[in-house]
Order: C-alpha cells, then sequence, then structure tokens
C-alpha cells in the first residue's frame, strides 16, 4: 500500500497528545492568483484518527500538479467535540509547488489560540 502524496499530522498542544476528529480538506488551485480569487478546487475530505493523522487524505496513486494547494483544518469542530471554544475556527495551509515531489507532510500543533506549522518529511 503506497503513501498519500500529501499527508498531515495534528497534535493538540494543550493536551500533548494527537488531535483526534479534526475534519481535513484539500483544495488545489492552478495559479496563486486563482486560488487568491477563491477558484479553488476541493480534491480531498478526511478526519484525522486517534493517531492524529489522515494517512489517506488522497489516493496514493494521486499525482500531484504544479499549482496551489491548502490543506484546511477545521479547528471549531474539534474544539467543540471537547467542550472548548476556539478563537481560530480554522487553520489553512496554503503552499505552492512548483515542481511537485512524491511527498508532501503538513503538520499542525493546535491549541484554543495559537497553532503552528512547517513542512514536514
Amino acid at each position: 500500500m503506497g503513501v498519500s502524496p500529501i499527508t498531515s499530522h495534528v497534535l493538540d498542544a494543550a493536551r500533548g497528545a494527537p488531535a483526534q476528529g479534526v475534519p481535513v480538506t484539500i483544495s488545489y488551485a492552478p495559479t496563486s492568483q486563482a486560488a487568491a480569487a477563491s477558484q479553488s478546487t476541493i480534491i480531498a475530505r478526511s478526519v484525522t484518527n486517534n493517531d492524529g493523522r489522515c494517512p489517506s487524505l488522497l489516493e496514493d496513486t494521486y499525482v500531484l500538479k504544479p499549482g496551489v494547494y491548502t490543506v484546511r483544518f477545521d479547528t471549531k469542530t474539534y474544539f467543540a467535540l471537547h467542550g472548548e471554544k476556539s478563537f481560530y475556527p480554522f487553520v489553512d495551509v496554503t503552499f505552492e509547488i512548483d515542481q511537485p515531489a512524491p511527498h508532501y507532510h503538513i503538520p499542525l500543533n493546535l491549541a484554543p489560540f495559537s497553532y503552528t506549522t512547517y513542512r514536514g518529511s
């Protein structure tokens, strides 16, 4: 079994644990201008598992194209599951690919009033 070309891992920094139950979507736009004009298309939807991951976010056979990808984490839904409010109702991580690599990992460290992300491996 192969690996999704885009994966994510969400950690709840306030709890010190994986964030299970975060809805995640990936959108694609062919250019940054199209993305800025909200002309992106959703290409995948998933929810983080008990390890805070979406291992099959995209089919392992999906071929990434040059363009702009946005991974949206629905943090409001996640914090509502825990009876909490979140300052950020969602977190968008938008990145541009010129020459697609076989894999991009998008981690998110999350708390009710902050978040961080980076390009993982």
